[in-house]
């Protein structure tokens, strides 16, 4: 793993898996992630270009989280970026409706952020499992971008993005960051990127719930 210099004059483009990072930041602290101040830290003193995360959109009530698991989801003790809920005694739609609420006040933090969003439907197949991965899309958008930046910060713990940390390099003449926690990210993936940022050691960075 190695670390790269910052120069005022480097043009920086972020690319943020959001569902990889919302259920690490799940499931290692009951928290969620303060986009804002993620941005802040990442770009530093240089020239941010573009930043954009990358979401699936739920239909009303048809998940429970704004960020999808793609596995099924329990309607019991939900959780998503709004923070913790217990409902299981309400309706559907008093839960489809709040599910929505929340699942649109996030997106609005992400914006507010300065971040763009990229967007498509939530896929829930005949068995029940969901699916809402944008991994291709991620993937063409950082390569085709990587033309106007001089950096690619990756904000995943995904290893199956190794392949384009290791085309943006070699291919394209990239530096390439990776962002995640490291407890949760790929042992490759921290590897082969010029440099890896450890979140758990960003300040305010987590936002206990």
């Amino acid at each position: 793993m190695k670390s790269t210099d910052y120069y005022s004059t480097q043009r920086v483009g972020i690319f943020i898996d959001v569902q990889n990072l919302y259920h690490s930041a799940k499931n290692l602290y009951r928290a969620r992630v303060n986009y804002q101040e993620l941005i802040k830290n990442l770009v530093g003193d240089r020239q941010l270009i573009r930043a954009i995360a990358y979401v699936a959109k739920s239909e009303p009530a048809a998940a429970e989280n704004p960020l999808h698991s793609p596995r099924p989801v329990s309607t019991r003790g939900e959780f998503s970026e709004a923070g913790p809920r217990s409902d299981a005694n309400d309706s559907r739609e008093e839960r489809g409706e709040r599910h929505v609420s929340s699942e649109a006040s996030f997106f609005e933090a992400l914006t507010k952020a300065g971040i763009e969003l990229r967007m498509k439907d939530l896929q829930v197949f005949a068995d029940g499992t969901k699916k809402g991965d944008w991994d291709v899309g991620m993937a063409v958008d950082a390569i085709r971008m990587a033309s106007f930046l001089d950096v690619v910060i990756l904000v995943t713990g995904d290893g199956d993005f190794v392949p384009l940390v290791d085309y943006l390099k070699w291919g394209l003449g990239r530096l390439v960051e990776v962002a995640a926690f490291h407890r949760s990210a790929s042992g490759k993936l921290q590897e082969v990127a010029d440099k890896f940022i450890n979140m758990e050691d960003i300040p305010k960075v987590i936002l206990r719930r």
